[in-house]
């Protein structure tokens, strides 16, 4: 007698994490592309982690482990050691851009991922060059050492936003669009 064996349809928790989590790979990746100063998916990676995937510990530790793995393969590239520390005000602008995300959910409207990406930006850019600056290796630690720190910073900005907006526009529409084929609005909707 040939028995059947019946495969269980995958859950839409299931489907919904590893789509989220393939994206994020899939940016990950991205930032070993060529591309233009500061134009990459970084912080589209922790707020797209943080809105998508609903638990917190992979809403937070996909995107980190993510952005940690391809720093590896950037600082081995780059500068031919791997384990180059990781900078605490970039990571430190991911987790607050993660939670950023977490609280605006996946459910939110064009533009308010718009505005969050937008904060998002602004908030990646203040800290990190806050960061520069309190390093006090390039700029004293002064007004006129802060002044000059965002004033120097300012021309990688507008690619910082435009980047964030289109990475955010990517992930967060290729996501609905999977959930949309996988033929179900509950995909993108229940809790991953």
């Amino acid at each position: 007698m040939i028995q059947e064996t019946s495969k269980q349809p995958t859950s839409p928790v299931r489907a919904t994490l590893w789509a989220a989590a393939g994206l994020i790979v899939f940016a990950a990746l991205m930032r070993l592309a060529p591309h233009p100063w500061n134009f990459t998916p970084v912080a589209a990676m922790a707020l797209f982690g943080g809105a998508a995937l609903r638990r917190p510990l992979f809403a937070f530790g996909v995107p980190l482990l993510a952005l940690l793995v391809s720093d590896f393969a950037l600082n081995f590239w780059h500068v031919g050691q791997a384990l180059v520390p990781p900078d605490p005000w970039v990571y430190g602008s991911f987790i607050l851009i993660g939670l950023l995300g977490y609280t605006v959910g996946r459910q939110a409207r064009v533009a308010t991922l718009a505005t969050a990406s937008l904060s998002g930006s602004v908030l990646f850019f203040a800290l990190t060059n806050l960061g520069v600056w309190a390093g006090g290796v390039l700029y004293p630690r002064t007004l006129e050492g802060l002044a000059a720190c965002f004033t120097a910073a300012l021309p990688f900005f507008a690619n910082t936003v435009a980047g964030d907006l289109f990475w955010n526009a990517v992930l967060f529409g290729a996501f609905h669009a999977i959930g949309r084929l996988a033929g179900s609005s509950q995909t993108v909707a229940s809790g991953a």
